[in-house]
Formats: structure tokens, sequence, C-alpha cells
């Protein structure tokens, strides 16, 4: 609709240029007028603001200037329908995008909310986008909203601000990630959400050493502190490169490039009743291996043994090529 009114706005310009130097050329060669004469004549015409002709025009100059004048309110009335029409059909479609929205959001449930679309925001909603995970980024740059507008829900406004969080579903919400640039200002948040949703998990990001206890006693889940994690990289590079290589090779984004998938008992006990891992025997049916075990009370166990007995809402690490994930997903309906 809108590419059908700058069609409409580029016709309308293109009237009024027409208009103008039919105007000019018309009271230059008509009534004998110097370039800049016949210019300022057909201003005065065509806006019709009531000065006097420069010189007396003859029997031709007078008709051609009847002509003008009528022809010249046609195209100035289309013109101003056509630019008033655009601004508020813009306006409307703005409206009617932003309800669209709220009404999306409305609708999800269990959701992430990320706060600040930064660095470390966009490089989240990337992750989740690849793993089809419902996200909301909240955003008050309305210039970051514009350039990405269509792509991810946005809540244009502070996060700090309780109304923008209830906006973003924070009742309805499962996880939040706070990604501000400030840690004073992720504090706030942390704070807020807590309050407002005493079930969510968040993770917050921080800046400074000192901020990550504070984080915490707020009531964040889990802190990361970016640097750090860099630093410790590069580090690693040096150290051990080649097992640092390959496990940045493991978390390869991307669905379709996934090598590690975590899942949950049920999804297995859906299909038939396992009892221990060996039951499960996901690497004969799957190729993937199970290298890990997260126990209901949080507890890790790496390279779990087969006789490991399962229990209710427990998670299995499993490792394999993006194939053999892929059957994973399909024979047990994850994801």
């Amino acid at each position: 609709m809108l590419k059908l009114f700058r069609s409409k706005i580029y016709l309308a310009i293109l009237l009024m240029v027409v208009v103008l130097l039919v105007g000019a050329v018309g009271y230059r060669f008509i009534a004998g007028y110097t370039w800049i004469e016949a210019f300022y004549m057909t201003i005065i015409t065509v806006t019709t603001v009531g000065f006097g002709e420069i010189r007396p025009l003859g029997t031709d100059g007078k008709i051609f200037t009847v002509f003008l004048i009528v022809f010249s309110v046609f195209i100035f009335a289309f013109a101003l329908s056509v630019f008033t029409e655009y601004i508020l059909s813009r306006n409307s479609l703005q409206l009617l995008k932003r309800k669209r929205v709220r009404n999306q959001i409305e609708k999800l449930q269990g959701h992430v909310i990320v706060c600040g679309f930064g660095r470390n925001g966009m490089q989240a909603a990337e992750r989740l986008k690849a793993y089809k995970r419902p996200f909301v980024i909240i955003e008050r740059d309305k210039e970051v909203i514009e350039k990405y507008d269509g792509e991810v829900l946005f809540v244009e406004g502070d996060a700090n601000e309780d109304e923008v969080l209830v906006k973003a579903g924070i009742e309805r919400a499962q996880y939040l990630i706070v990604a501000l640039p400030d840690d004073a200002a992720n504090l706030f948040v942390v704070l807020s959400a807590r309050q407002m949703n005493s079930d969510l998990f968040i993770i917050s990001r921080a800046s400074l050493v000192n901020s990550q206890k504070k984080m915490e006693l707020a009531g964040a889940d889990k802190v990361i502190m970016p640097d750090k994690i860099g630093g410790d990289h590069m580090a690693s590079l040096v150290v051990m490169p080649d097992l640092t290589t390959f496990m940045d090779k493991l978390g390869t984004e991307g669905e379709n490039t996934t090598n590690l998938e975590e899942v949950e008992i049920e999804h297995f006990s859906n299909q038939m009743q396992y009892r221990s891992l060996r039951d499960l025997d996901l690497r004969k049916k799957t190729g993937c291996t199970i290298i890990g075990y997260i126990e209901p009370d949080g507890n890790y166990i790496i390279n779990p043994e087969a006789d490991l007995k399962l229990q209710p809402k427990s998670k299995v690490i499993v490792l394999g090529r993006p194939e053999q994930i892929r059957k994973l997903n399909k024979m047990f309906r994850i994801g």
C-alpha cells in the first residue's frame, strides 16, 4: 500500500514541476518576460497570492494565465490530497502494526524477554531465533526498532519501567535476558522482574566483578560477564588451542548445525517406559551419545554409567552430528 502512495506522490511532484516549467516557458515566449520574471510570475499565479502583473499582459498572455490557474488549481489540489492521504495512511499502518504486535505478544506463553538490543542482546536474539524459541525484545531506540521491524517482536520503552515489562508479558514469560550496557540498569531490571514474577529464570549481563554478587542477591539466576568469557576464551586458545577450537565447533550457531542437545526424560517416556540409560539405547537408535545427565535437583553427572537409573524431571545431554541430532528430534518429537 505504501508503494502505491509513493507512486502517487511521485506523480504529483512530476505534475507540479510540469506546471511550473510550462508556466515559465509560456510567460517567457508569450509575454516576453525574462526567465526570472517568467518564473516569478508563474509562482504568484499558481499560488494565487494576489500580486499584480509584472508588466501588462496582452490577450494571449491573459488567456494563458487563465488556463494556467485552472490547471494548477486541480494539480495542486490533487497533490495536497495525495500528501494528506499518505500521512494519514502511514499513521494508520503504524497503529495497525503496533496493534498486531501487541496481540502477538499477548498470545505468548513461556516465552523469553530480552532487554536491550545491543551486541549481546542481538546475539541472544539470533540464537533464540535459530532454535525457534518465542521471544520479545525491549528496546527504547526507535532507529533500532525501525531497522529490524518485522524480523522480531519489539516493545518500545525503557526496561526499567514496570509497565514496559508488563507489555512484554513478564507475568507469562519463562526466561528474562537482561543485556543492557549499564550494570545499575541491569540490577534495577532484575530486581523489578523478580518482584513481578517469582518463577522467572533471570539471566543478567554484568561488566564489573563486584556487580555479580549484587545481581544474584537481586534475584538473577545466572550472571554472565562477556568480557571475562572473552578473555578466558582467548587464553584457552593459547593454552589448549585444539580443544578450544573443537568446543567452539560443538557450539556452532544454527538449528541445522547443532551438535549438542538437552532432552528431558519426559520426551522419552512418552514413547515407552525407560528405567535406565541403557534402556534408552540412543547410540543404536540415533547415533547420538549421552555425555551428561542432569538430576532433578540440578546436580550434573558427566559421562554417566549406562545403568544409571532415570528419574522424573531429569535431563540428558547428548552429542551427535547434525543429522543424528535431527534424527533424535524427529524420533522423539523434541523441540
